[in-house]
């Protein structure tokens, strides 16, 4: 077993931080900053240092701002009625950029999971309560990944939304656009035949 100095020990296993990054790729990536790019690990290390302080979550939707007007939150889309509540930033980057939705939203940051310790409170759903007890929201539009924990998030949200008398709809999943029905799994396919619309 390979044994590294203090230092780079250190930087490995920060590496190691990130999501999909494992020990060898961890060393591969210290090595090419260290040995080849150092310009570029001191300009990873000020935006890194930049961003943990001139980056914060909304209060109000929890996505990620700079400014204190968030660009999520503004007048025009509280105007539409429409809170679409996304698991993830990516999430909502996702629809932002495909789906022509124009409306607020709410980033849980995760899944209700109890075996993970994952519960309300970590999700912010006591915020969300509040947005949907101030009446502006009309409709909620769950846009949850169709997993276990995200049946069972996309549940209490609709309880949530019915209980403060806010119309519940949930995005669309099923067979994707070119996709071939004999190689869509059958889970997907049973929910793409229950959730048919009429043409």
């Amino acid at each position: 077993m390979a044994t590294y100095s203090p230092r780079l020990s250190r930087l490995i296993e920060a590496l190691r931080r990130l999501p999909g990054v494992g020990p060898k790729s961890a060393q591969r990536m210290a090595f090419h900053l260290l040995d080849r790019d150092r310009d570029g690990a001191a300009f990873l290390t000020t935006t890194l240092a930049e961003a943990l302080t001139g980056i914060e979550r909304c209060p109000s939707c929890r996505m990620f701002r700079e400014d204190q007007q968030c660009r999520y939150c503004g007048d025009t889309r509280v105007a539409t009625g429409q809170l679409c509540v996304v698991e993830a930033p990516a999430d909502l980057l996702a629809i932002e950029n495909a789906a022509g939705y124009r409306g607020r939203y709410f980033v849980l940051m995760g899944k209700l999971s109890p075996l993970d310790g994952i519960g309300p409170a970590e999700l912010g759903l006591e915020t969300l309560a509040g947005l949907l007890a101030e009446g502006s929201v009309r409709e909620l539009i769950i846009a949850i990944n169709p997993s276990v924990e995200g049946e069972a998030t996309a549940w209490y949200l609709a309880e949530l939304a019915r209980s403060q008398n806010v119309a519940v709809t949930r995005i669309a999943h099923g067979v994707p656009m070119g996709g071939e029905l004999e190689y869509v799994d059958g889970g997907t396919l049973a929910r793409a035949i229950s959730g048919r619309l009429p043409v």
